[in-house]
């Protein structure tokens, strides 16, 4: 098991009634989009559904993904996250955000 950080948008905080950063012990060998947002889910159910739909485990629209500053988002939910950002994220440097996109101009 490996701890990490989460970074959540206000209103998914509020949601899951934390404040600040959250720490997550994420299970496997390779970091994916997919086990860590495994590992939120299970750790806060309520916010099953809010990130990516229930159904399809696709990422809601204006919800991204960054760390490292570097987007995400599109990347497959499967692949391993690239080795530089998987060890910073690993090794507590950099967290792992869940960002509310903006719409509009």
């Amino acid at each position: 098991m490996t701890e990490i950080r989460v970074v959540l948008p206000a209103h998914l905080r509020t949601l899951a009634g934390v404040h600040g950063e959250v720490l997550l012990s994420v299970a496997g060998t390779e970091l994916t989009q997919r086990c860590v947002l495994d590992a939120l889910e299970a750790a806060y159910p309520v916010l099953g559904g809010t990130i990516r739909d229930r159904k399809t485990g696709k990422r809601r629209a204006f919800v991204r993904f960054y760390a490292c500053e570097e987007d995400l988002s599109n990347e497959a939910p499967d692949a391993p996250l690239p080795a530089v950002i998987a060890d910073a994220i690993t090794a507590g440097r950099e967290p792992f955000m869940v960002v509310g996109a903006m719409a509009g101009g």
